[in-house]
């Protein structure tokens, strides 16, 4: 099977996983068992991250007008802010400021620790303990929740603390195997966020977030890419974002008739697959 062909399909499995709670790393390591590119150890450290940044596309695709405050013509359903000959829209300059503040924790800590956390995090152990932990507690915490009203149905509804203590939960993800968005959305359940509202701004959060992670890993592999390394990179990227917009739009769909016990029950029997086959043929 060619390099091409294997990027492909882990293109798909991260557009897929990368907006699910279901852990993309816990996929993509397991999917390196069986899937294995004939590339260097290096690249397929900043691979593993930067083809995120196809998954991240989608969602600057799918909610470009929730994401794009500038304007020159003003539209029902928005405040604006005059700005030379335009307009911003201010809902949507908050959103963003809201969005800088949740990223804070993950950034403090990720970007001076990235190098240790790969290191000593990065193995089926912790991966698989992730996937079961969370697992549980999602199906936990879903039937805690199961007669309880959300307090927050919009992210304008959500204060600057609510928004710094969401941030807090994404940084628990820097952990493998636990799931960005897994983590974002769990937290902002717990606090009374709505499903629908903490999925997307779980979306708005990943992209500065994934943006960051993935400069940092190419500024540490050089930008000198050969021919077949640039291939391999553009085709799994081209892939996750194709993938992505479906796997959103489902997603996003989902949340509003059901819960996230069936992701819960999911983490679980993968994360003993995982322990299961490392135990057996690591």
């Amino acid at each position: 099977m060619s390099d091409i062909i294997k990027s492909i399909i882990l293109g798909i499995i991260e557009g897929i996983t990368e907006w699910l709670p279901i852990s993309s790393t816990g996929h993509l390591i397991l999917a390196d068992e069986f899937i294995r590119l004939d590339m260097s150890e290096e690249f397929m450290e900043m691979f593993n991250v930067v083809i995120q940044l196809g998954a991240i596309l989608a969602v600057v695709v799918i909610f470009w007008k929730k994401l794009w405050p500038f304007t020159l013509d003003k539209t029902k359903g928005y405040s604006y802010i005059t700005k030379g000959g335009g307009l911003i829209k201010k809902d949507i300059m908050d959103m963003w400021f809201k969005v800088i503040v949740a990223m804070l924790p993950a950034a403090v800590i990720g970007i001076p620790f990235d190098d240790v956390l790969d290191k000593y995090l990065h193995n089926y152990i912790v991966v698989s303990a992730a996937l079961i932990v969370y697992g549980v507690l999602f199906i936990v915490i879903e039937r805690r929740n199961r007669s309880k009203t959300p307090r927050y149905n919009g992210i304008s509804q959500i204060s600057y603390q609510i928004v710094l203590a969401i941030g807090l939960f994404q940084a628990l993800s820097l952990v493998p195997g636990t799931s960005r968005s897994g983590s974002t959305i769990l937290g902002a359940i717990i606090i009374g966020v709505s499903r629908v509202t903490a999925a997307e701004f779980s979306f708005y959060l990943a992209v500065p977030v994934m943006f960051g992670a993935s400069l940092i890993k190419l500024l540490k592999f050089g930008f000198s890419f050969t021919g077949a390394e640039a291939a391999v990179l553009a085709a799994g990227m081209i892939t996750a974002f194709l993938v992505s917009l479906a796997a959103i739009k489902f997603l996003m769909g989902y949340v509003r008739r059901h819960d996230f016990s069936a992701f819960g029950w999911y983490r679980i029997v993968l994360g003993a697959a995982v322990l299961g086959y490392f135990l057996i043929f690591g």
